[in-house]
């Protein structure tokens, strides 16, 4: 009889793998073995909960409520329901409930009614108004849940609040005030002695000194951006854009410093990611500089702990209503990957 091949050996093995993986799964359906323990409870349940619920609320307030003429509100249901389904992920079924059903208005239009004189336009409603209201709660509830999240779930939060922000802000909501940086949420004392703000690690400082080398690179494009600029009011939101990103600059600076480390100096130019010899390519590297820094912003939230959190997600939200302001399209998540392009994680 003719010996097995080498390939035939390490098919074999691999079947015999397979079947005691089975065999393995089979037993664990059957109960924990002697002496194990279940698997622990997740920290951030509760947070996520209160997540769903408060998207929920919303939905149905799509569902009630009528979307402004001209604003899309079925595809703005559609994103916050992808928000749904990401809070909701790793939750056990039984936990979280059915979402809401489009059942409302959601194309922009009052349902009809009859009248009896022409129709007026441009004026808000009170249900345009409620729609507004009702993203900028949620977004609220998420930023008021950040201390309480898990690095991962935290950074979601901040994202996600920046995307209600923006829905707010296409529903005809005021513009947000941009949030001025807080210099004593570094530390009670925004001088103190290196090492006096406590819990801050390494990896947090690492973080820090990314956001300060991207505020750095944003004051540089900023120069450029105001040169290429008309004397018209896209240059004056340039130099506000200039200053605001000047102050988050400083802030960094001193929590840095605060925390006995050396903030890392600006380089002596940075390389534009594209030529700037127009008024429309300017316009485009604001968008650009500003979308990036959602993206460090939203890495910031999950770095630091959660006294400083606030502030960094404030600051994505700040970026990503300048990237709407500039002509950039409205992200679903700014600054974090689409959780629907990430593989799901399974479970045993």
């Amino acid at each position: 009889m003719q010996p097995p091949s080498r390939r035939t050996l390490l098919s074999l093995g691999l079947f015999t793998l397979t079947a005691c993986t089975v065999a393995a799964c089979t037993t664990d359906r059957t109960g924990p073995a002697p002496g194990a323990t279940g698997p622990r409870p997740d920290p951030d349940a509760p947070v996520r909960l209160r997540a769903v619920t408060a998207t929920d609320a919303l939905l149905t307030g799509y569902d009630t409520l009528p979307a402004p003429p001209g604003v899309d509100g079925a595809g703005l249901r559609a994103e916050t329901a992808r928000h749904r389904a990401a809070l909701a992920e790793g939750l056990p079924a039984t936990a979280v409930p059915s979402p809401p059903v489009t059942t409302g208005p959601t194309t922009g239009a009052p349902p009809t009614t009859a009248t009896t004189g022409p129709a007026t336009a441009a004026a808000p409603t009170p249900a345009t108004d409620g729609l507004a209201a009702l993203e900028l709660r949620t977004a609220e509830s998420h930023l008021a849940d950040l201390d309480a999240a898990g690095p991962s779930l935290a950074r979601l939060l901040a994202s996600l609040a920046a995307a209600h922000t923006l829905h707010a802000a296409a529903l005809g909501a005021p513009a947000q005030p941009l949030a001025a940086p807080p210099t004593a949420s570094a530390s009670a004392n925004p001088a103190a002695t290196p090492g006096e703000a406590p819990g801050v690690g390494a990896a947090a400082v690492t973080a820090l000194q990314n956001a300060l080398g991207a505020e750095h690179a944003a004051v540089y494009g900023y120069g450029v951006v105001g040169a290429r600029l008309p004397d018209d009011p896209a240059r004056t939101d340039a130099r506000t854009a200039y200053a605001a990103h000047q102050a988050r600059r400083d802030t960094w600076q001193r929590l840095i410093t605060s925390l006995g480390a050396a903030p890392a100096p600006a380089a002596a130019g940075y390389q534009l990611p594209f030529p700037v010899a127009s008024a429309a390519d300017a316009t485009r590297l604001a968008a650009h500089l500003e979308t990036r820094l959602t993206g460090v912003y939203a890495d910031l939230v999950a770095a630091v702990p959660a006294p400083h959190r606030l502030t960094a997600a404030l600051a994505l939200r700040d970026c990503a209503l300048r990237a709407r302001r500039w002509g950039a399209p409205d992200q679903p998540f700014p600054g974090v990957p689409d959780p629907a392009a990430t593989p799901a994680a399974t479970t045993g």
